[in-house]
């Protein structure tokens, strides 16, 4: 099972798309699995034929561990070479055992940061049982008993208890408890009881998550987006018709963004123990609705490498792909600082909660025209101008208001002052 991405240690196969004894061209899709951020599918690195498979739909499969048995196309050229193919396939088991090493060194390190007083579970070493440090920390959250835990059945390796079994068991249980009122005579109506996707459950889980780690404060500023609403009218229909693609707001807000972050890079970073850690890669994640009402955050990888025109390709294929269900793990993986337009739902503001590890995000409202005091040399005037809101949530145990507001500030800037005569294409 190949890395899918930052701080993923174990996915759910979904389906087994290849049987025993089919040949498979290199790239080909031979599983879909499920992780904790996306469902995908696992590419074959190489050519060849399939001779068994180690894993069924539904196992919960460790990073790195074997999930088929093939024989490779190349082994054949390998050897009459004189290369050894045994000893590649060692040194890609040591890449893969030392990626989960520093996984699990990371997952048990936030484990033994919890106050031992605060412990409501621990894995006895000197038993058979073993919950992992994810699982130990949920079990933590949410007050489950030794007993509790011991009880659920777990689907991993070894019959052990993933996240996925304590959220099953979690969500039964408190179905159960808001059942219960229902059939009480005081009651009057009816409810139903809508027991929460994957995908909810975990957005569920992330949020509660982040809220615990990181000290949120919401700034807020109303920028004048005349100039940017004026030049979109202006090159919006030439740029569709030259490349095919439509220009959005978001691409010039991220843009924005972009800018700011190079002006003020302490707020691409991200907290580990008492170190902070800043990234020179500026990956941009932006928040996308999906069909069924799920949040999914994509990350432009490297967005400062990118013109307006390149930028607007991106966001449009990231949204698309990822309202079709067609996003990688590596698509979800690696953001430095992210963006939502909640505009786009007729919002005005709002307090956006922070995607852990990163420290701060940023919501964009809805445009609207409105009244507002115009200043010139010849003095104050009273016009229509098309204005927006923009919330910057920030971390403040390492940004201070001062950092947060300047850097706000300063995306409100780079939008007011937009160059309306530049090109697009």
């Amino acid at each position: 099972m190949p890395p899918m991405g930052e701080s993923i240690m174990e996915c759910t196969v979904l389906t087994r798309l290849k049987q025993a004894g089919d040949a498979i061209t290199a790239d080909d899709s031979v599983l879909e699995v499920a992780t904790d951020k996306v469902d995908t599918e696992v590419p074959s690195p190489y050519s060849g034929v399939l001779n068994e498979w180690l894993v069924k739909e539904g196992d919960v499969v460790a990073i790195g561990s074997p999930v088929a048995n093939f024989r490779v196309d190349d082994d054949i050229n390998q050897e009459a070479s004189g290369a050894d193919p045994v000893t590649d396939i060692e040194n890609s088991a040591f890449d893969a055992v030392a990626f989960l090493e520093n996984d699990l060194q990371k997952a048990v390190q936030r484990t033994s940061e919890i106050d031992p007083s605060q412990e409501v579970i621990k894995s006895d070493a000197d038993s058979n049982t073993f919950y992992s440090p994810l699982v130990l920390s949920i079990a933590r959250e949410e007050k489950l008993s030794a007993q509790e835990l011991a009880s659920i059945n777990g689907t991993g390796v070894e019959n052990r208890v993933t996240k996925n079994d304590v959220i099953s068991y979690l969500t039964e249980r408190n179905t159960k408890r808001e059942v219960a009122p229902v059939t009480t005579p005081s009651v009057k109506g009816s409810t139903e009881i809508i027991e929460m996707d994957r995908m909810r459950k975990m957005i569920s889980s992330r949020m509660i998550e982040s809220k615990r780690i990181s000290a949120h404060v919401t700034s807020f500023i109303e920028s004048d987006m005349t100039s940017v609403v004026k030049w979109r009218e202006a090159v919006k229909n030439d740029f569709r018709k030259k490349s095919g693609d439509s220009i959005t707001f978001t691409p010039i807000l991220i843009e924005a963004v972009v800018k700011a972050i190079k002006d003020y890079p302490m707020i691409n970073i991200s907290v580990e123990g008492d170190n902070i850690v800043k990234k020179k890669d500026i990956n941009i994640g932006m928040a996308v609705a999906l069909p069924d009402g799920n949040l999914i955050v994509p990350v432009i990888h490297h967005a400062d490498q990118y013109d307006l025109a390149g930028l607007a390709r991106k966001v449009n294929e990231l949204a698309k792909r990822a309202r079709e269900n067609k996003l990688k793990a590596d698509d979800l993986a690696g953001g430095t600082y992210t963006v939502s337009n909640i505009g786009a739902f007729g919002n005005l503001m709002g307090t956006p909660i922070i995607v852990q590890p990163q420290v701060a995000i940023m919501a964009f409202g809805a445009i609207k025209k409105k009244p507002a005091v115009i200043e010139t040399p010849q003095g104050d005037l009273l016009g229509i101008r098309s204005l927006m809101f923009i919330s910057h949530s920030y971390d403040h145990r390492v940004v201070d208001g001062s950092l947060g507001g300047m850097f706000l500030k300063r995306v409100s800037d780079y939008l007011e002052n937009y160059d309306a005569h530049r090109t697009l294409l």
